[in-house]
């Protein structure tokens, strides 16, 4: 497992690239509640997600080592974070991506200079692609979370996290393959370990629930959840025992929970959210945490919504 002194070095190590992203609060939304919420914006964050944290730790170091070329498999936030950060230090990237490929994901991964490659429709077969473009021509493949250097990344977001609040009860965060809540963990827990973390999955993804309850990695089939984000299939082999060791809970919101989550959000505070954000504000709407006048922040991990989806969402 990673270290808190891994999340510490990351944080130095990606200081000049990503943003530090403020806290937001709505005082309807802490009144439906029943506690004090407050929402950490990485959907303001360069790219419209967290994934350029780990993105960016993983890259400028393998860049160190005299890489000049980088692959990814990802059909959104991971594969525009790896574009994003090898054009900002100068070396290619290609991004192996769906054949169904949603336009305005392409066209971003476009705009920062990131290579396309289209192969298949599931995770299974742009993984073993973009493995073989990296052997081919001498590169380096950067997976989404299944990484130390990733998960470090990702762990910055706790660090800044307890910067920027004194008083934090509850940290609720979304779980698709594990590398944001790993790191968040690794950086409260070993700071302060009285502040509970509580992972946030869909009804129908719930990959790393069900292996919390049965002790081990356990797979799912593919599923369809609007939270495009959290379709893993099964928690990472590096991330999963971080958080069974670490995570208080792990709470389950429904697609119709999910959408209402991302309304409130969007007709309340004016930010416009992925779903797989909103399973964080759907867990704190719907009680699903089991707190009162608490200090709990829900982590909103992303904003890149396709907007020609956006009327069939909210």
């Amino acid at each position: 497992m990673i270290s808190l002194s891994d999340v510490r070095v990351a944080r130095e190590n990606i200081v000049q690239v990503v943003n530090t992203t403020p806290i937001l609060q709505s005082a309807q939304l802490s009144n439906i509640c029943g506690n004090r919420v407050f929402l950490k914006a990485e959907h303001l964050q360069k790219t419209g997600a967290f994934k350029i944290r780990g993105a960016a730790n993983k890259v400028k170091q393998v860049v160190e080592k005299g890489a000049t070329f980088v692959t990814a498999a990802s059909s959104g936030n991971h594969g525009q974070a790896v574009a994003y950060i090898a054009n900002m230090l100068g070396i290619r990237a290609t991004i192996v991506v769906p054949d169904d490929v949603i336009q305005s994901k392409l066209a971003a991964i476009q705009a920062y200079h990131g290579g396309i490659e289209k192969c298949g429709l599931t995770s299974s077969e742009r993984l073993p692609r973009a493995e073989q473009l990296a052997s081919e021509e001498g590169g380096v493949v950067v997976p989404p979370y299944d990484d130390p250097l990733i998960i470090a990344g990702q762990g910055t977001i706790g660090l800044e996290l307890l910067d920027q609040l004194d008083e934090i009860d509850i940290v609720v965060v979304p779980i698709g393959g594990g590398g944001l809540i790993s790191g968040i963990l690794t950086a409260i827990k070993e700071i302060k370990p009285s502040v509970k973390i509580i992972g946030v999955e869909p009804e129908i993804a719930n990959d790393t629930y069900m292996s919390l309850q049965n002790g081990a990695i356990t797979s799912i089939p593919p599923t369809g959840t609007i939270a495009d984000g959290l379709r893993a299939t099964q928690p990472g082999s590096l991330t999963f025992p971080i958080v069974q060791h670490y995570v208080d809970d792990i709470v389950l919101v429904s697609e119709e929970q999910i959408k209402y989550a991302m309304r409130f959000v969007l007709e309340r505070t004016k930010q416009l959210i992925e779903p797989s954000s909103a399973v964080t504000v759907a867990a704190a709407i719907y009680d699903k945490i089991g707190a009162r006048q608490k200090n709990i922040v829900c982590v909103i991990s992303g904003g890149n919504v396709d907007l020609s989806q956006l009327a069939k969402l909210v």
